[in-house]
């Protein structure tokens, strides 16, 4: 490993909240409210799952559910992803990024010692943050760029022969049913 490689384990919470898997929501919901959290760890005997705020309103509020009679079990995200607290920092940062996930238990043989979130990362190295935006922005010009090409072949709607057809939502389209979705 270089010099100056930032690991997991100096970045990281330890001791970051559990429950059990028959805890209800309801009881979730009012540990992270006193504590200020927006996730907790289920455990059994090891890490199953993660449960955060947004599986709470997605899942239980969304769909009208009764807080204390859905457990966490029944929501929670699973399987979980963790990572070794001899990782580093860029490691962390890259599963994060692949897995869609802002947070990440950190496992030590097979036991729970941590979590490591976005701003954690961002807090402990700005440098890694900023790169991780940048290649967010430039992903996201190469997806602008390909939308705004202009093609020229059949309308996959019409089958109209165009010299300008655009790429709407990886579809070919001519000028007048690119129009007709505007007013949809």
């Amino acid at each position: 490993m270089s010099k100056g490689n930032v690991l997991v384990r100096e970045a990281m919470k330890a001791n970051p909240f559990t429950v059990k898997p028959k805890t209800s929501v309801k009881e979730v919901a009012i540990i992270m409210k006193d504590k200020g959290i927006g996730n907790c760890i289920v455990v059994s005997d090891k890490p199953l799952g993660i449960i955060t705020e947004s599986d709470i309103i997605k899942k239980v509020v969304a769909e009208n559910l009764k807080a204390s009679e859905v457990n966490v079990e029944d929501i929670m995200s699973s399987p979980i992803i963790v990572i070794d607290p001899y990782a580093p920092l860029e490691e962390a940062m890259k599963t994060m990024g692949k897995c869609n996930i802002r947070r990440l238990p950190v496992v030590e043989k097979g036991k729970l010692i941590g979590i490591i979130t976005n701003k954690d990362i961002s807090k402990i190295s700005p440098i890694l943050h900023e790169i991780s935006r940048e290649w967010y922005d430039i992903s996201k010009r190469d997806e602008l760029y390909i939308r705004r090409q202009v093609f020229s072949g059949k309308c996959e709607d019409c089958g109209t022969l165009s010299t300008n057809l655009k790429n709407i939502d990886g579809r070919l389209l001519c000028e007048d049913c690119v129009d007709a979705l505007e007013y949809e």
